[in-house]
């Protein structure tokens, strides 16, 4: 059975600024804006390239606005990914890997400067957070481990 990840709920405060955010500072593609009714709306958007969408809205998530963490968008290019979003106004943090070498820590502990060593794939990450802050990372991937 094939089990494919195609939409991700985020919760935010305020819909237009997100929708702002998304769509006219990262890039997204617009795919749906649904205003149903008072207290009830759906936004869609689709970062270039994702097969996963992500929705905001009103009346999506009982999750407080900006809890959202650990959302990744993956990159084959970091320093070329975190030189854009700069570019478009957006405080990144990094290139930096983890200590271990692992995945990264939560809440910024244990990062180190600059790439992986050997600019090892899946070992590189950047960070940004939304107008609300949620939490996204960006991962660089250059070779896909097996099964990817």
């Amino acid at each position: 059975m094939d089990l494919k990840l195609e939409v991700v709920v985020i919760p935010v405060s305020d819909v237009d600024k997100a929708k702002e955010f998304y769509i006219d500072t990262l890039g997204f593609r617009a795919d749906a804006d649904f205003p149903i009714h008072d207290g009830y709306r759906i936004v869609q958007v689709t970062p270039p390239g994702s097969a996963c969408s992500v929705i905001f809205g009103e009346g999506l998530t009982t999750a407080p606005a900006g809890s959202a963490q650990g959302l990744h968008l993956i990159v084959t290019d970091i320093e070329q990914a975190v030189e854009e979003l700069t570019g478009r106004g957006i405080d990144v943090d990094g290139p930096f890997h983890d200590a271990t070498g692992a995945f990264h820590h939560a809440g910024g502990t244990h990062r180190v400067p600059g790439p992986a060593p050997e600019r090892r794939s899946y070992g590189t990450f950047a960070a940004f957070t939304d107008p609300d802050g949620n939490e996204w990372f960006l991962q660089e991937v250059t070779v896909r481990a097996p099964g990817r």
